[in-house]
């Protein structure tokens, strides 16, 4: 099969599946969710995908249905199941089954929902585009959180520009991307946006501040302004499925392309690790 369901221990192809439209995730987005890609069966930083979505749990005071363990061992006995060499894996606890209600009874359990399907990460190497919008979203930016309405309008305001996707900024300060993280490179020195209520610290935006601190590239961890960003020497747009995307141009202007070394040495061992690691053994 190329796809496969699962909701509460039950299996089945995408299209065969259903969902209690009680579940709490249905009329609130009341949940949190996380997502990964596996190559050869093996899913790439599932350990800390599965550590962050815990996080989220906590932050919402819903208790996850299994521990960590039971659920990595979930999604691996169902990625393997999957007639796919490269798939894409999403999974999502919600509060629970109950009536529609704004309060919520304590004694719901949540509920597990996984999808798995075929697809690749992002080509690494194709600079992509951006559009700027105010960041209207609320200020609880840190939780991997269901309720995604203001992300979904702005990448499709950047598709609709013709554009890959979007940053957002509060006033002056870059935040993130609807869907991605977002850093700079400048006179050598990555600068990173801090990890507090106002941006997702992603997976991948942990890696690539690593792999800076292994090759001697400086981390500055500060907010920067849309001015920083439009002037910087590389901006990098990080995601589990867009490993260290470069940007081109953002709002119709041409940006970055001023340290290319630098930014295909960040690449090529962000990918190489991404290969190694999903590597048959």
């Amino acid at each position: 099969m190329k796809t496969l369901g699962y909701y509460n221990g039950h299996y089945d192809e995408l299209d065969r599946m259903t969902v209690p439209m009680n579940d709490r995730s249905c009329s609130f987005g009341d949940g949190v969710y996380d997502s990964a890609y596996a190559r050869n069966g093996i899913v790439f930083s599932l350990h800390e995908h599965i550590d962050r979505i815990f996080r989220s749990c906590a932050l919402l005071g819903i208790t996850p249905p299994c521990s960590k363990e039971e659920m990595i061992q979930i999604i691996n006995e169902m990625v393997a199941k999957v007639d796919a060499n490269e798939t894409f894996v999403y999974w999502q606890i919600t509060r629970g089954t109950m009536p529609r209600s704004h309060a919520y009874t304590e004694d719901l359990r949540s509920n597990l929902w996984i999808i798995i399907r075929e697809m690749s990460i992002r080509e690494t190497y194709r600079p992509i585009k951006l559009i700027s919008r105010e960041d209207t979203r609320f200020f609880h930016c840190n939780i991997k959180s269901l309720n995604l309405i203001p992300s979904v309008l702005a990448a499709t305001a950047a598709k609709e520009a013709g554009c890959d996707e979007c940053v957002f900024h509060r006033g002056d300060r870059v935040t993130e991307c609807a869907h991605s993280n977002i850093q700079i490179l400048k006179n050598g020195t990555l600068i990173e946006p801090p990890a507090d209520e106002l941006i997702l610290a992603g997976i991948q935006r942990g890696h690539i501040m690593q792999k800076c601190e292994s090759f001697g590239i400086p981390v500055e961890v500060r907010p920067f302004t849309m001015q920083e960003l439009m002037e910087a020497d590389e901006i990098i747009v990080s995601s589990a499925g867009s490993l260290c995307l470069s940007v081109c141009e953002i709002d119709g202007k041409t940006v970055g392309g001023k340290a290319p070394k630098l930014l295909k040495k960040l690449q090529d061992s962000l990918l190489a690790d991404f290969m190694q690691a999903t590597e048959k053994k």
